[in-house]
């Protein structure tokens, strides 16, 4: 209910019902959870607001019931965007829904994810854009391209990032993906035509089998394309009038020209495509549809072939009063440029009773439009019938209509014109002053002819109480006083009886009457028009005001006049033109068919203009795309290491390893050489590697002559992934990387130097499945490690104990997700402390490696010990307690965002790479005088977290890089030097919170000396 309808029982019932449904939605039974989840998305469904419940909603986020978290994430997407604080507290539980293996929840996740509309989170939504980008779903793939659109909005600056996105999304094949890209490519970045040209034949292509919306994007968006991209149709076809008679007449010579330029002309055979694949669209079932393949075949054809458009659109007039609106839109501009596309369907556009006011006025149009010298009488038969409508708005239209065939086929002027002159008998007052209105236009483009009608509407005015057609009467005596000199000062006697009374319009009609019969016969008005003049000096209207006195000094000579009075006739007397009455369609064909701005008449917001035909066309070639067939090479690996082998590659054969790549085609001589040359790198191998040879090449040749009995049952990519995880501590020892050098180096004779490189093979060989880079990539020695010292408990606090600590920023011995922590302990007492160890940690489950227990601890001595903590990521404090004996201290390490980094080795290139696939945050800073070359660079940045040194091929680009040790999250850091004191830095990371923080501590340390 409106909240001022509502009574104090409603307002009881609508808390008593909230109240339920939070106790529900608190309940530990998903049923009453789901139960109470369906009733909310109802009422939601009404228009009811159930923002209330949104506390008691977000806590099911992380459901484990699907059905479930599908109601919520629908309940969160609506009112994600009102509780934006609270949304923000579940959003880590969005990043893990991302993963789920649910492609609804992952879809719906994200859809949730960008409805926060909170700038601060701008590059979590990016990362989580560019990953379901490349998901296995296409209906994730579609829920990406939406969030695109939201994103832009949100933040405009993301737009070189998003369009990266939408190229890659373009070229997906996905019916299901291809509509919502295109509207996230309209809707970013909509003058790209570049990322269409080779995605302009799969659109052609897939258009049919698109969802319905989205053939209506793409249609609208293949419409502009073609604009640019192919020459006029229309040149074949001559101008776009249908109804020249030059056609017909011309002389033999231009005939032959036209022909010539028609013969020139041919079609692009992508723009046929175009036109060939929307045809079929003509009969679909979704209006929108139909007016856009409309608009296109209007836009884009050949004269004559946007005939086929005609009976789809007429089907159209059949549907809603609404769709009707659109559709005789469309119509009403088309045939004013078209009329015999539409004139064997006129019956359709006659006006029933049951139609909208707004209906039968644009059916009016129309008729108006098509109306000949073969169907006027039709017509005008059928407009008798109109003006007798109760709607009097519809009625006076029909008038106007009769005025504009009048005005258009001279052969029925005389005829419309006694039709109208018959209405001003008219009882209905509206009808009257219509036909008023149009007769005085019509009798302009004869008025020597129709005397008799000028009287009899003088006669009239007395009758008639409407402004406008007073007006009309009053100008068109003024007009052709000359014609009914005794009428005419009669009419003027009589007006200016009720002049006070009358409405603005009629007042200064009165006033031009009055001064065209001064000049004219001033003998018998000079008094009558004096009279009015001064009536109107005093008027309140200041037009009026200013006409009387402008008239004033104009017809009446005095000695403050100027030379201005002399062409006093010239000026009030002036034959006028005759008024041309044309259709309020006539120019709305500059609007591209279907808008919005065509329907409002006027440019909306983000209306895209059609561009004119080029003169000459672009080069086709750009829509070509290369069909790379996919070619099996085989790879002959030979392999002395079976644990490490069988650990890495648990159930894959081992004689040969097929891949798909792209390159160029291999022959089969050249398979051959290549297994020739692994048999001879073999031979040259140590005596085990000999003997171990033969035995695999006589089982070669043993399966060559058999047929296989069984077949090898391949793992899984999760089994693989496994496995490899299962034993990557091996890939860290000394013996491993010698082996897998050596393995590298004898891979050189194995693969065609055409196909691979060794460094490629060896990566397929070796890594069949995707791991994380983090896992792949080798932690390096610390670059700078800070002496400085914490303190961890002082003296006074620790009863004689003091504490200090600081991180060495060394790889931790006892885990490698721990962060390694170095307390140094000190017995400032006189006595001996005992039993120092840890004692209770929070928060609860903080995963610490604590130091053994220190028995005895002398005065004045000092000890240190090793800790390891998994931060997790976070710099929240591990609070714990130090303990002796006797006593308990609390004590608490508090990392920098820096130290939670272990220093990584990689190559500009991989770098490159990394940094397109992470978010990022930056910002521009003035540094300091010191820091402005690369060594002061390079410690100020290590001196603030543990990242190693990436090489870099430009002076004033230093990259560094590192990765958390709790997650394995890469972290890269880029400074680039902009002017003598000016520094780009740019944190590219997956963790969203971290990065920031790690910027606003590099910004401190570069910006001071």
């Amino acid at each position: 209910l409106p909240p001022r309808t509502r009574t104090c029982s409603d307002l009881f019932l609508l808390s008593s019902r909230n109240d339920d449904l939070k106790e529900m939605l608190e309940s530990n039974k998903d049923s009453l959870k789901l139960d109470a989840m369906k009733r909310i998305i109802a009422l939601i469904a009404k228009g009811k607001n159930a923002s209330e419940l949104f506390p008691a909603v977000v806590k099911n986020v992380a459901s484990k019931n699907i059905e479930l978290k599908k109601l919520v994430y629908v309940y969160l997407v609506r009112y994600a965007e009102e509780q934006q604080d609270l949304a923000l507290l579940s959003i880590s539980t969005f990043q893990r829904a991302l993963k789920d293996p649910n492609q609804l929840i992952r879809a719906s996740a994200l859809r949730v994810l960008s409805s926060i509309r909170v700038p601060i989170i701008v590059p979590i939504m990016m990362l989580a854009i560019k990953e379901a980008a490349s998901d296995m779903s296409p209906y994730v793939r579609k829920t990406s391209a939406h969030a695109i659109q939201k994103l832009y909005s949100l933040d405009p600056d993301q737009k070189e990032h998003l369009i990266e996105v939408i190229d890659k999304l373009l070229k997906d094949k996905s019916t299901l993906v291809a509509g919502s890209v295109v509207m996230a490519f309209e809707e970013v970045c909509p003058d790209r035509i570049d990322l269409i040209h080779k995605n302009y034949r799969k659109l052609c292509n897939l258009l049919v089998d698109v969802e319905e919306w989205g053939q209506v994007v793409i249609i609208s968006m293949l419409t502009r394309y073609a604009r640019t991209q192919f020459t006029s149709p229309w040149r074949e076809d001559g101008l776009f009038d249908e109804n020249s008679e030059t056609a017909f007449y011309e002389s033999d010579e231009k005939k032959t020209e036209n022909e010539d330029e028609k013969k020139s002309y041919m079609m692009d055979p992508d723009h046929r495509l175009l036109l060939r694949n929307t045809k079929p669209l003509l009969q679909s079932r979704n209006t929108a549809v139909v007016v856009s393949v409309a608009q296109l075949y209007w836009h884009l054809a050949p004269k004559h072939e946007v005939g086929v458009i005609t009976k789809s659109l007429v089907r159209l007039l059949r549907s809603h009063r609404e769709v009707q609106y659109i559709v005789l839109q469309n119509i009403a501009t088309m045939s004013i440029q078209r009329k015999g596309m539409f004139e064997p369907y006129m019956k359709s556009f006659y006006v029933r009773s049951t139609d909208a006011t707004h209906i039968k006025s644009l059916k009016l149009e129309i008729l108006t439009s098509l109306a000949n010298e073969a169907n006027i009488s039709t017509i005008l038969r059928e407009f008798q019938t109109y003006v007798k409508s109760q709607d009097k708005e519809f009625a006076a239209g029909t008038i106007q209509a009769i005025g504009r065939c009048a005005t258009n086929i001279s052969e029925v002027t005389d005829t419309c014109l006694q039709g109208l002159v018959l209405l001003l008998s008219n009882r209905d007052e509206t009808v009257v002053a219509e036909s008023v209105v149009v007769i005085k236009k019509l009798l302009q483009t004869q008025p020597t002819q129709h005397s008799d009608i000028i009287k009899h509407m003088a006669k009239l005015f007395d009758n008639i109480a409407v402004p406008m057609a007073r007006a009309s009467i009053l100008w068109l005596m003024g007009e052709y006083c000359e014609r009914v000199p005794q009428i005419a000062p009669d009419v003027l006697r009589k007006v200016a009886k009720s002049f006070t009374s009358e409405e603005d319009i009629v007042k200064l009609q009165t006033v031009n009457l009055a001064a065209k019969l001064y000049l004219t016969n001033s003998k018998q008005t000079k008094l009558l028009t004096q009279y009015i003049l001064n009536l109107g000096k005093y008027d309140q209207n200041y037009d009026i005001r200013d006409r009387t006195r402008f008239i004033r000094q104009l017809i009446v000579p005095n000695e403050k006049s100027g030379a201005l009075g002399k062409y006093a006739r010239r000026i009030l007397l002036a034959p006028k033109p005759a008024p041309v009455l044309e259709s309020t369609y006539k120019d709305r064909d500059r609007y591209q068919l279907g808008t919005l701005s065509h329907t409002i008449n006027t440019k909306a917001s983000g209306y895209l203009e059609l561009s004119d035909w080029p003169a000459v066309a672009p080069d086709q070639s750009v829509r070509n795309v290369e069909v790379i067939e996919p070619v099996r090479i085989h790879l002959y690996l030979y392999c002395p290491f079976p644990l490490t082998i069988q650990a890495l590659h648990q159930g894959w054969p081992m004689s040969t390893q097929t891949f798909n790549t792209s390159s160029s085609e291999v022959e089969s001589d050249e398979e051959k050489s290549s297994s020739q040359s692994s048999e001879e790198s073999d031979k040259s191998s140590s005596q085990s590697e000999k003997s171990s040879s033969e035995s695999d090449s006589e089982q070669k040749k043993k399966t060559t002559k058999k047929p296989p009995q069984k077949k090898t049952v391949k793992p899984t990519a999760k089994d693989r992934y496994h496995t490899i995880m299962k034993y990557t501590t091996l890939s860290n020892q000394p013996f491993f990387r010698s082996y897998l050098s050596s393995l590298g180096s004898r891979l050189h004779g194995f693969v065609p130097k055409k196909c691979l490189s060794r460094s490629l093979c060896f990566s397929l060989y070796t890594h069949p499945c995707p791991l994380s880079c983090a896992a792949l990539l080798q932690v390096s020695g610390p670059a700078f490690v800070p002496e400085k010292s914490h303190d961890l408990l002082h003296r006074m606090t620790g009863k004689g104990l003091s504490a200090q600590y600081q991180f060495p920023r060394q790889p931790c011995l006892y885990q490698p997700s721990m962060v390694s922590v170095q307390i140094s302990l000190t017995n400032t007492s006189d006595r001996p402390l005992e039993q120092i160890h840890i004692g209770d940690r929070s928060p609860t489950g903080l995963n610490m490696h604590c130091f053994n227990t220190i028995e005895c601890l002398l005065p004045e001595a000092s000890v240190t010990v090793s800790l390891g903590i998994d931060f997790n990521d976070s710099t929240q404090a591990a609070n714990f307690q130090l303990c002796t004996k006797e006593d308990q201290f609390s004590v608490s390490i508090q990392p920098a965002v820096g130290e939670l980094f272990l220093p990584i080795t990689m190559t500009e290139q991989d770098f490159r790479q990394e940094q397109g696939k992470l978010s990022y945050s930056s910002a521009t800073i003035t540094m300091a005088a010191a820091n402005t070359t690369s060594q002061p660079i390079s410690r100020q940045v290590a001196t603030v977290a543990n990242l190693g040194v990436v090489p870099s091929g430009q002076d004033n680009i230093h990259r560094f890089a590192g990765k958390t040790a709790s997650t394995g999250a890469v972290v890269l850091v880029t400074v680039e030097l902009r002017g003598e004191s000016t520094a780009l830095i740019t944190i590219n990371t997956e963790k969203s919170v971290m990065g920031p923080m790690l910027l606003r501590d590099l910004k401190r340390a570069l910006a001071q000396a």
